[in-house]
Parts: C-alpha cells; sequence; structure tokens
C-alpha cells in the first residue's frame, strides 16, 4: 500500500477506524487478515516501525524525565540488561536538539506542555531509527510552532528515506502535510496521491452531509 518514501494521512469521520487500523496493523488488537512490510508480515518486523499512540492513552504523571523518555527508543537494539553508554545519550541529546528540547532534557515529562511532549515523542522516534513511523493524531492539542516542528522533522525523514503514516483529523491541513491520503469509513473509501484521493466526491461519500463547501473548499 505504501510505496517509497511518503507521508501518507489517514483520515475519515470520528468513529471510522482509523486508529484501529494502525493498532490492527500491529498486532496491539485481535484482526482479521495479514498487514505485511515489505513482503513479510508486520509482526516479524516491527522493529523497522516507530509508534506514537494518541496521548489520550498516555500518562503524563509517570516519574520519568525527558532524556529517559526518548532514550526508551534506543531499547529495541540494545541488548537485555544492558545500560546505555555515553554515545547513546549523545544520540538523545541530538535528537532532542532537532525536536527544540536540547535544554529540557532533565526535566520531568509532567512539566511539560502537550505540544512539548508530543516533541518528545518524536524525538524518542527519532533515536529509534525506524524505517516507518506510524503516528495517532499526533496534532491534537497542541501549540502551532510544535505542529511546525513536527511536520517539518517528518519531511526530512522522509528525505532520509522513511515512511509516515498519521491518522489525522484537521482536513483543511490535508492539502498541505501528505503526498497520499486514506480515506476510510468503517472501510476504505479512497486511496491514493492527495490531489486525486482529496475530493469533494470522495469526502462526502465519507463524511456524508457533515461538511461544507465552498466553491469546492471546505
Amino acid at each position: 500500500m505504501l510505496q517509497g518514501p511518503t507521508i501518507t494521512g489517514i483520515i475519515g469521520p470520528n468513529g471510522a477506524g482509523k486508529s484501529t487500523l494502525l493498532k490492527g496493523m500491529l498486532g496491539i488488537i485481535p484482526h482479521q487478515g495479514q498487514a505485511f512490510l515489505d513482503d513479510k508480515e508486520v509482526k516479524k518486523s516491527l522493529h523497522r516501525i516507530a509508534y506514537v499512540e494518541q496521548k489520550i492513552n498516555i500518562d503524563y504523571n509517570f516519574p520519568i524525565k525527558v532524556k529517559e523518555c526518548v532514550s526508551l527508543g534506543l531499547f529495541p537494539s540494545i541488548p537485555l540488561f544492558h545500560s546505555l553508554k555515553a554515545k547513546h545519550w549523545k544520540k538523545v541529546q541530538e535528537a532532542l536538539e532537532i525536536v527544540g528540547l536540547a535544554d529540557y532534557a532533565e526535566r520531568q515529562i509532567s512539566q511539560l506542555s502537550g505540544g512539548q511532549f508530543q516533541r518528545v515523542l518524536i524525538a524518542r522516534c527519532l533515536v529509534q531509527e525506524a524505517d516507518y513511523i506510524l503516528l495517532d493524531e499526533p496534532f491534537v492539542g497542541i501549540d502551532s510552532v510544535s505542529e511546525e516542528i513536527i511536520m517539518n522533522t517528518l519531511r526530512d525523514l522522509k528525505k532520509a528515506g522513511k515512511t509516515v503514516l498519521i491518522v489525522h483529523h484537521d482536513l483543511s491541513k490535508v492539502p498541505h502535510y501528505f503526498d497520499q491520503v486514506l480515506l476510510v469509513n468503517r472501510e476504505v473509501i479512497a486511496f491514493g496521491p492527495t490531489k486525486e484521493t482529496f475530493t469533494e466526491a470522495n469526502l462526502k461519500e465519507a463524511y456524508g452531509n457533515r461538511l461544507f463547501f465552498n466553491g469546492g473548499d471546505l
């Protein structure tokens, strides 16, 4: 479904199954059928995938520092019971610099704003060095500065050959953010390049009469 380095948006109305699709692909919830990644079942390639779930499922009060949270992305590549070395912490700090949080390394995650915390989760993806980055509603409830930093970081990842898949709800940003769109409502309505897929006809099929168009624009 996803060909080459791209940024793909999964869009659809509430309850359409967008988050369920991601979780099913990753085997987090039971699902029918099989999901493949480069001709291998996804469950055999999880080390190549970085996943950021919705913020509502994350405990902000868990006592962990920003740098420690980011370092969790390293553990798939570190042998069991081995501690982090200086080179690992350097990689953590470099990731924090990319998302503009180099000075926040020693803070508790509970001290961060929603946007700052989301950037921490993106930094965790960076240190993991995964080929595929799956994000579930990463822009909900965050400030515009954080959203811009995150989006620019994702574009840089695409340039580096990574593939990004994002569950998204703000339709006004779709043409600016995504190369491809997967439009769903309990089933696939359309999939393909944004210019061809993000059309009034497809959106009406997915959302019904819940959208307002003005001269062809949302």
